[in-house]
């Protein structure tokens, strides 16, 4: 079988990009005649049994650690997949040999360089332009020769042709024709340049250059080549000239037939499909079918027989690994016991230690726990059914004539207050408004010995004041309230409330007994705790037979 030396590469390349990839192969090796043997299969076309030897000749260089070798069959085995439809599995398969090449030496440049373009051309495949151009222009960083170079500049000018940046491309194409090109690449070039500026221009003449850039392609007998002129010019003379463009296009499908290309043959038919006479188009349009059903199933069991080779491989791989773990657990047994044995002893004991430890520590934090519950529930039975209960005392002793219903519902509410204590929701009444609710309350301690005025508790007072700080507010004053109606004595009792500079101070001030020192009840102090929960202040001022004063603010926001 003939053998393919770098040189050889080289020159397959140059007519690889954008189409099929090439097959890669230097001298053989003697300590991996598998690598042999999946080549030869792949030059005789026998892809599945290629792509299998590869994956086996990979495996082989991995026990010989030659790095090279493992790129190189990954490269294989992504170039098959590549041409074969698979083009997220080429992919896939180029990305994990580029760990494998080493950049900083030159003879495995060749290589890299058919990597990045087989990852190019499956980007391009997938249409995904932007990362193909940034393989190809990768790839002439390891690309040495005019002409070589001129072949990854074609693909990306191509690229851009596809995505209609027709300006980007003529420039790229003008400025490989002012190199000193072989007359293929000339052809090349110029017949995509040609295309391009008629694509860009509908109007213009592009007939000369494309049937030059064809009779060079006819001396050089190229037969790829001639596909792509003839394409060229029937897409050119569709509109123009429809006999013209019916005779290329049909020129197109033979040589698309000759080179046996599946997909120059389904775009020659659909060409066909699209120019020629009714009577043909059923003809041609059956043939278009009868193909593209034969290659899809085609790609799609070459694509399930990779992947299923690329599971079995790793299968077998991870079975090798699991047994290899095993047997080295084994040999480890006696060891392991008795250390286990040993650490199993220390951390029973250890942590017999700790869950007495922890136990107690649990035992502890209920019992903290309990006492902060009992408070917390003293607390809320104080603030929240107390100092109502006593509201509703107070409005029944200074009212003459009770509305049994209107008490009832007052008693409902305190009845609810006392079933949802386990619950953390204040006692704010949505259905109408705080300021009303407030002044409900405070007027509900006036009574005929004891008179209450209240100044700026209006409803804009408490616009964008969070419903937790009003809670807060309106159980401060309830406190205050019920320690006047208890302890004070007071018959005359004043509430000013203001907003200024984003905070709103209350000012109490009532003239009964006040109080000696300040030592506040219970209530009292609970005030001081909400005040700070709200982030506020409070003060207070008092001396026996002088009243009460109490002052507090807190922020708006």
């Amino acid at each position: 079988m003939k053998r393919l030396n770098i040189t050889i590469i080289s020159i397959l390349l140059l007519f690889s990009c954008s189409e099929k990839s090439p097959k890669v192969k230097v001298e053989t090796k003697e300590n991996n005649p598998i690598y042999d043997k999946a080549f030869q299969y792949s030059e005789e076309l026998k892809t599945d049994s290629a792509f299998f030897y590869f994956d086996k000749a990979k495996d082989l260089f991995l026990q010989q650690k030659d790095s090279l070798g493992v790129a190189k069959c990954l490269l294989n085995m992504a170039m098959i997949s590549t041409n074969n439809g698979d083009y997220f599995g080429g992919q896939e398969l180029s990305v994990n040999a580029s760990p494998y090449f080493d950049k900083r030496i030159s003879k495995q440049h060749i290589f890299i360089k058919a990597n990045l373009n087989n990852l190019g051309l499956a980007s391009e495949n997938l249409k995904d332009y932007g990362q193909a151009i940034v393989f190809y222009t990768e790839a002439l960083n390891y690309t040495t020769g005019v002409n070589a170079e001129a072949v990854l500049k074609n693909n990306i000018a191509n690229i851009y042709r596809k995505r209609k940046a027709y300006q980007k491309a003529i420039a790229i194409y003008q400025s490989i024709l002012n190199q000193s090109i072989d007359s293929e690449t000339f052809a090349r070039i110029l017949s995509n340049l040609a295309l391009t500026k008629w694509l860009q221009n509908p109007n213009y003449k592009a007939a000369s250059e494309l049937l030059k850039a064809l009779e060079l392609r006819k001396k050089n007998n190229r037969l790829l080549e001639l596909n792509a002129s003839y394409a060229h010019l029937a897409d050119y003379y569709t509109n123009s000239k429809p006999d013209s463009a019916l005779f290329y296009a049909n020129k197109r499908y033979q040589v698309a037939q000759v080179i046996n290309r599946v997909d120059d043959r389904l775009e020659g038919l659909q060409k066909l499909i699209r120019i020629s006479p009714p009577s043909a188009t059923k003809q041609y349009f059956q043939s278009y079918q009868n193909l593209s059903d034969s290659i899809q199933t085609v790609r799609s069991a070459a694509k399930n027989q990779f992947a299923v080779i690329r599971y079995n491989s790793e299968k077998n791989k991870a079975d090798f690994l699991k047994a290899q773990a095993e047997n080295i657990e084994k040999q480890k047994d006696i060891l392991v016991r008795n250390i286990g044995i040993s650490t199993l002893i220390l951390c029973l004991l250890l942590g017999y230690f700790l869950y007495r430890k922890r136990k107690k520590s649990l035992q502890q934090e209920k019992e903290i726990e309990v006492k902060q519950t009992e408070l917390k529930y003293v607390k809320k039975i104080h603030d929240r059914v107390a100092n109502r209960v006593y509201q509703v005392m107070s409005e029944v002793e200074n009212t003459t004539e009770i509305d049994k219903n209107d008490l009832a519902d007052k008693l409902d509410v305190i009845y609810k207050i006392s079933r949802d204590l386990s619950y953390d929701n204040k006692e704010i009444n949505n259905e109408e408004s705080f300021s009303i609710e407030l002044s409900k309350m405070l007027y509900a301690y006036a009574s005929a010995k004891t008179n209450i005025a209240v100044e700026g508790g209006g409803e804009k007072l408490w616009e964008a004041i969070k419903d937790d700080t009003k809670a807060e507010v309106f159980c401060i004053l309830q406190e205050l309230m019920t320690n006047m109606k208890k302890h004070s004595g007071a018959d005359i009792v004043t509430l000013n409330f203001k907003r200024e500079n984003d905070r709103i101070t209350v000012l109490y001030v009532d003239n009964g007994k006040g109080m000696e020192v300040l030592t506040p009840k219970n209530g009292l102090r609970n005030t001081e705790t909400r005040i700070e929960s709200i982030s506020g202040h409070i003060t207070f001022d008092t001396k026996p037979d002088e009243g009460l004063c109490v002052e507090f603010s807190f922020p708006t926001l």
